[in-house]
């Protein structure tokens, strides 16, 4: 298998999880001013909408979005324990988490990103994020671990990476104890280390 990825992006989710359940893949950076991968692929034929990630399988088949991507890496891999049993209220809850990060947390990152916002734009979305991080920050008080208790999920990966982003635009996290401890926490695994690591985020 193969992931396209943009380090420090919502890719590394999907990079973390691969490593979770010891798969077998390689990563492949996209540079998005160029439209290429550092394979040299074209990114564009990859993947028409235009974003990380994507996970190309070994019969060349793409999988794209990465709530999907984490889903099909967890279900692939049972033994794993990213996602709890199908039909369960606690699978339902892995999709209630994935889809809040994706829709909500995430989305209300974006314009932090975009060269193009505005000063007061900017501010304008910092006090959106903050709304998101205190129900997140919430939602975690009476968690053991994680999302889901003891053990971590792919909505762990997911919500650690797209939390993380708020280092990097000026949002002190400090603010929100419990999203500071879950994030150490999820750091300090083995496979999340390895992933940043590879993606040149830590040395």
């Amino acid at each position: 298998m193969k992931l396209f990825i943009k380090p420090g992006s919502c890719s590394l989710a999907s990079h973390i999880a691969l490593r979770e359940v010891g798969a077998a893949f390689e990563i492949d950076p996209v540079d998005f001013e160029t439209g290429k991968s550092q394979s040299g692929a074209d990114y564009n034929t990859i993947n028409p909408k235009g974003y990380v990630p994507a996970l190309q399988l070994g019969n060349g088949e793409v999988l794209t979005e990465g709530a999907s991507v984490l889903q099909y890496i967890a279900d692939q891999h049972p033994a794993s324990n990213l996602t709890p049993a199908s039909g369960t209220i606690m699978r339902a809850r892995l999709q209630e988490y994935l889809n809040y990060t994706s829709s909500e947390l995430h989305k209300a990152f974006s314009p932090l990103f975009f060269a193009g916002t505005s000063d007061a734009g900017k501010e304008k979305a910092k006090t959106n994020v903050a709304k998101k991080l205190d129900y997140v920050n919430t939602l975690l008080e009476d968690k053991a671990a994680y999302l889901l208790g003891h053990d971590f999920s792919v909505a762990d990966a997911y919500l650690f990476v797209v939390c993380n982003w708020a280092n990097f635009v000026g949002i002190d996290l400090k603010a929100w104890p419990n999203i500071v401890s879950f994030s150490k926490r999820v750091s300090e695994r083995p496979a999340v280390h390895a992933a940043m690591k590879a993606e040149g985020l830590i040395g």
